[in-house]
Order: C-alpha cells, then structure tokens, then sequence
C-alpha cells in the first residue's frame, strides 16, 4: 500500500493551492494507474476498475461511498456491470489538492 493510503484528507478550504505542476508529477508515481484528465477545463484524476460481474462492481461501489463519506471528499463514480469508473478531484478549488491523491491511494487499497 502506498505512503498516501495511509495518510488522511485535510479540510480544504476554497482558497487551497491546486497541485503545482512538479507535485502532479511526484504524486502520480505513488498512483500508477490513475489518469489526469481535464473535463471542462478542470484537472481530475480517473481509473477504472475492472469486475466479474455487475454484483462485484456494486459492492465495490457501496464501500467506496462509505470510504468518501468517512472522509467528507466525494468522488464521481460511474457503476457499470463488470467496472466502476472513479473521479477524483476538488470541487472548491475546481482542480486537484493533495486529498484526491490520498483518496486515489485508498482507493487502490479498498479495490485490493
């Protein structure tokens, strides 16, 4: 498990620094398997994760609203039968924060 798994979101104010190009970089290393993405001009992480079936997928779908609800930082998820798609960003900063990769982490960690 990475070092951001372990680690907890901090509150985030609307006024929060976005990552800075250099901490996307570092902090992409620690998730491999996430993408960043731009939707409508706002930088998001993304991954999906493959089931056997539509069952496994919910599953893995109820435990990770319980995770976003722990941690008061909801990702969009996408629940399709074999595959839940995860986005991860910052909604007050319109961008990513250090949080989205703390729970892109957690994620890879629920999903192991």
């Amino acid at each position: 498990m990475s070092e951001l798994a372990n680690q907890r979101c901090e509150a985030c104010r609307a006024d929060a620094p976005k990552v800075s190009e250099q901490e996307l970089a570092e902090l992409m290393h620690a998730i491999p398997d996430w993408q960043p993405v731009s939707e409508q001009g706002v930088l998001q992480l993304r991954r999906e994760f493959i089931f056997r079936n539509f069952k496994e997928a919910l599953a893995f779908t109820n435990r990770l609203g319980e995770l976003a609800e722990a941690e008061f930082h909801h990702p969009g998820i996408l629940t399709e039968w074999g595959k839940v798609t995860v986005t991860w960003w910052t909604h007050k900063i319109q961008g990513l924060h250090r949080n989205d990769f703390i729970m892109a982490a957690r994620t890879d960690a629920l999903f192991k």
